[in-house]
């Protein structure tokens, strides 16, 4: 079992983890996911030591890793780790790749390291190219000999660091299946990811970082169709997010229909459907101000890539004001002529208490 308290890692100019707390418990198959920049290959290399966490602990097995003390060494045999970018040694076959290791660290012979070597290359299916060099194989199978080589030293975990992220879309598949194929053997994964649908089939939970730590775990479904905070169901639904503030009746109109302009473009949204997302938050802003006395609203666009469909979200100050049940005249009837569904609901508990939704 991996454990992990309060782990911080600060770099001059950036802290990607800020305070990292999670259990890893033997057999589980985690996905890390989240934006770039969010650490997820920074917590790889902490926990492999890879990197010097800058506060914080880990331990393996019970044994605090981040000790001075600690043999790193050692540690490193129980925890072997896949990189994106391979680092097979180009001078040397694939079966030497496969056998040095567990012949230099391990006092294998050179017989059993061969043997072990050649059955793993088979797991992998590539033994035809044992005696191949690095630089005489595809992407795919350069990653796969390296999972191998890494399977080598029978470690308990192995790390992935985004796998298949460096091959062409035509190998990911192979390496995948191997990876598939090495989760139903009861060992510790843990994979760093930005395939969606691989972290969801192959999973047993998933993290999801973001804000400097583990912002939201749980299991595939709980994570990918159940998120509960608002980041993961943006990243998980591929939502492209716009925010705007209004806080008062003078507010910078122009101004604002230029962001969205420049989102819709940004975000390739289709002109007809950009038109509309554009004509929704006019329409609603010359509803919602006139008939507040000190206009304060949040305004949410998102967009999702899957649907291709848009959903505004006005939050806003004021008694209850319901703008879809009042006559709202020509406003309200354009409005309603350009969205799939509007909805209103008030919660005095919430600083904005009057919330419109709008499904463009």
């Amino acid at each position: 079992m991996i454990k992990i308290e309060h782990l911080k890692k600060e770099y001059p100019n950036v802290t990607p983890l800020k305070d990292v707390n999670v259990e890893i418990h033997d057999g589980d198959v985690i996905s890390v996911i989240g934006p770039s920049g969010t650490g997820k290959s920074t917590l790889l290399r902490c926990i492999n030591l890879l990197e010097r966490p800058t506060s914080g602990k880990i331990w393996l097995d019970g044994e605090e890793i981040t000790d001075p003390k600690c043999d790193i060494n050692k540690v490193r045999q129980k925890m072997g780790m896949v990189f994106q970018s391979f680092n097979l040694f180009g001078h040397k076959t694939v079966i030497e790749n496969l056998m040095m290791a567990p012949m230099d660290l391990l006092g294998r012979s050179k017989q059993e390291a061969y043997d072990t070597g050649m059955e793993l290359l088979r797991t992998v299916g590539l033994a035809e190219k044992a005696l191949s060099y690095p630089d005489e194989l595809s992407g795919g199978q350069k990653q796969r000999i390296a999972i191998a080589r890494t399977l080598a030293m029978d470690p308990d975990v192995i790390l992935f660091d985004e796998p298949t992220s460096a091959l062409d879309p035509t190998m990911v598949g192979e390496v995948q299946a191997v990876i598939r194929d090495l989760s139903k053997t009861g060992k510790t994964l843990m994979i760093v990811t930005h395939e969606m649908a691989f972290a969801r089939a192959i999973s047993s939970r998933v993290f999801y970082m973001d804000e400097g730590g583990v912002y939201e775990e749980g299991t595939p479904e709980q994570v990918f169709d159940h998120p509960q905070r608002e980041n993961t169901r943006r990243f998980v639904r591929r939502l492209k997010v716009l925010e705007l503030e209004i806080g008062s009746r003078d507010y910078d109109f122009l101004g604002m229909t230029s962001q969205i302009a420049s989102y819709c473009n940004k975000n390739q949204i289709a002109p007809k459907q950009a038109n509309r997302i554009q004509l929704v938050f006019e329409e609603t802003m010359g509803l919602l101000v006139p008939s507040m006395e000190n206009p304060r609203v949040h305004a949410v666009c998102e967009y999702s890539e899957a649907s291709e469909s848009a959903q505004w979200t006005f939050r806003y100050t004021a008694p209850r004001l319901d703008v879809t049940g009042a006559d709202g005249g020509l406003g309200l009837s354009v409005l309603k002529g350009m969205t799939q569904e509007i909805g209103y609901d008030f919660d005095k508990r919430e600083d904005l208490p009057n919330r419109l939704r709008v499904k463009v």
